[in-house]
């Protein structure tokens, strides 16, 4: 989901930066107002100074993939582990928290823009997504095939996908999982896009395609509540999910690190995780772009 709607950058995420390093910049790049990063004692500390001037943390997300981001039953209010984590992290910074529901795959054009400070959306920390935005890791899963109750079509793999007809979100690294194994079908896939995963299932309920790929945590989460559908066991691409900031914002990015290193500390990242059933997907240590901060 992610989204990992859970993810290949789509032709409306097509990049032309050049992918830099990973793991700690310089302390030039990392100064906020007069605190480095080594030497900050809270992540309040590391707060750039336009953004504690501002006093809030513009948070965006792509409404749809619950446990990950969702709203409450019979509202517009947004929930979910994301949008939890997202209030946690403010609140860690001394900023106000305010969130925004955009398109999945206007998330990260809508970041270098400048619309929002972080991406808190299920988005699986790539390279080919690294050339544009830093990732502060915070949760691991993997995509797993989703069928109709009983599995009428017998699929047991994502090799018996071939020739078949299937559904995956657009922009979303399940996405680039099917396009990878469809180009070792002798008989192509014909892979449809979806908008978002509950679309993609209603695609294989009414059974004009015959599976979807959603990540594990949130496939689990509709079988579940719909009874409607089956996931398979196999996970594929399982990696880290990581908290989007522009590659321009050092500053944030170590800011937002510490602040997730003090919720592990304190124990409430695991309770937000595990208050959504996805305990299992809590990581040992919060790293950036996959390294160790």
């Amino acid at each position: 989901m992610r989204k990992n709607l859970v993810t290949a950058i789509g032709a409306a995420l097509a990049l032309s930066v050049v992918v830099s390093g990973c793991g700690r910049s310089s302390s030039s790049e990392t100064k906020t107002g007069d605190t480095p990063a080594a030497a900050a004692k809270t992540a309040r500390d590391l707060v750039p100074d336009k953004i504690r001037q501002s006093g809030e943390l513009r948070v965006a997300t792509s409404e749809g993939y619950p446990p990950m981001e969702m709203y409450k039953e019979g509202t517009r209010e947004l929930t979910g582990v994301d949008p939890d984590l997202g209030k946690a992290i403010a609140d860690k910074l001394g900023l106000k928290f305010t969130i925004t529901n955009a398109a999945f795959d206007g998330l990260i054009p809508g970041l270098q823009g400048g619309r929002w400070d972080i991406v808190l959306s299920s988005l699986s920390d790539t390279e080919q997504r690294r050339a544009a935005v830093e990732f502060v890791d915070y949760f691991n899963a993997g995509g797993a095939i989703m069928v109709k109750k009983g599995n009428p079509e017998g699929i047991k793999t994502i090799t018996d996908l071939c020739g078949k007809k299937v559904v995956l979100a657009k922009g979303s690294s399940n996405l680039a999982i099917g396009q990878r194994a469809n180009e070792k079908c002798a008989e192509k896939m014909e892979i449809l896009q979806s908008e978002d995963a509950p679309t993609g299932l209603l695609s294989v309920e009414s059974g004009r395609t015959v599976a979807t790929i959603v990540d594990s945590p949130v496939a689990a989460m509709y079988a579940k509540q719909s009874g409607k559908y089956e996931v398979l066991p196999e996970q594929y691409d399982a990696g880290p999910w990581g908290i989007a900031i522009d590659k321009r914002n050092t500053g944030l990015r170590d800011a937002v690190a510490k602040a997730m290193q003090e919720l592990l500390a304190s124990g409430e990242y695991t309770k937000i995780l595990e208050s959504y059933g996805v305990g299992a997907n809590a990581v040992p240590a919060i790293t950036v772009n996959t390294k160790a901060w």
